[in-house]
């Protein structure tokens, strides 16, 4: 094995994480591999011949990358607009592997990407690394060019605002799945008054472009026409985890065709993404259920 093949095995067994660690950063799939792509352009230019621990120097590069990024999305006061949402993570691994599910059953949640759009990209970044991948302060702080102890504080501040967005922020993806099943359960079994007690009154049904396109109404919203809806459909989905977390996918013949993803706040499901988009299926990882 020459020298080149070397190193790109040992980055292949970092890009998981890398991808992962991007993602949470940036909340887009597309630009989460731009970044890792650029973290392996600068391992093939560098002298690593003194490097000691790999993973944490990708780690650290990959966070430059993405705190430039962030920046210069924030000097041009860049808003996502239309049906640029926050993206659910996927690393790329295979979902089947046990290990793989693991994994994604910690993974953060559609609306908790949503609720880091509000940080710096300082407290982004502090926050990211070390609440989420146990990234020490102490390499945290150059990279933002702050002490250890301001980065520290920086991700103890995010720390506050993530959690004044209160449940929302879909931390706890093993009560998401428990509503979420049961709210499946129900409809399967035309349990009407099952499924309001399990919708937030007013809970928003919102269907991508490509969905339009194949019938689905753009936004439906209540309780009761959202419950109308899966009551009268719900034989055509099959649950599924969806990056590690409970939802449902519309798949005949085996292939899927869309997905519903589901927002979880104080035990109701406040909100439902259906996503058609054939680009946005293909990054999704999807683990069909039984049921």
């Amino acid at each position: 094995m020459d020298e080149g093949d070397w190193l790109a095995e040992r980055f292949e067994a970092h890009r998981p994480r890398l991808r992962a660690v991007a993602h949470r950063m940036l909340g887009s799939a597309a630009e989460a591999d731009d970044a890792v792509q650029e973290a392996w352009l600068r391992l093939c230019r560098s002298d690593t011949s003194g490097v000691e621990n790999m993973g944490g120097w990708l780690t650290t590069i990959v966070a430059r990358v993405c705190l430039d990024l962030l920046r210069t999305r924030r000097s041009r006061r860049e808003e996502l607009a239309g049906e640029h949402l926050p993206e659910p993570p996927s690393n790329g691994a295979d979902p089947a592997d046990p290990a793989h599910q693991a994994l994604l059953a910690d993974s953060v949640g559609l609306a908790l990407l949503a609720v880091l759009d509000v940080l710096t990209p300082a407290e982004r970044l502090a926050f990211v690394l070390h609440d989420m991948f146990d990234v020490p302060f102490e390499q945290i702080g150059p990279v933002i060019e702050r002490s250890p102890a301001a980065a520290r504080q920086l991700a103890s501040r995010a720390r506050r605002r993530v959690r004044a967005a209160g449940p929302a922020s879909g931390g706890d993806p093993v009560r998401q799945r428990e509503v979420v099943t049961a709210f499946l359960a129900a409809a399967r079994g035309g349990d009407f008054a099952a499924l309001l007690a399990l919708l937030d009154p007013d809970v928003a049904l919102r269907t991508d472009r490509e969905g339009v396109r194949m019938g689905a109404t753009e936004e439906i919203l209540g309780a009761q026409d959202v419950a109308s809806l899966f009551a009268q459909y719900a034989q055509g989905a099959r649950p599924a985890l969806i990056n590690g977390l409970a939802g449902a996918v519309w798949a005949p013949g085996g292939r899927p065709r869309a997905v519903y993803l589901f927002t979880v706040a104080r035990g109701t499901i406040t909100a439902i993404q259906r996503i058609a988009n054939r680009d946005r299926l293909e990054e999704l990882d999807l683990v069909l259920l039984d049921g």
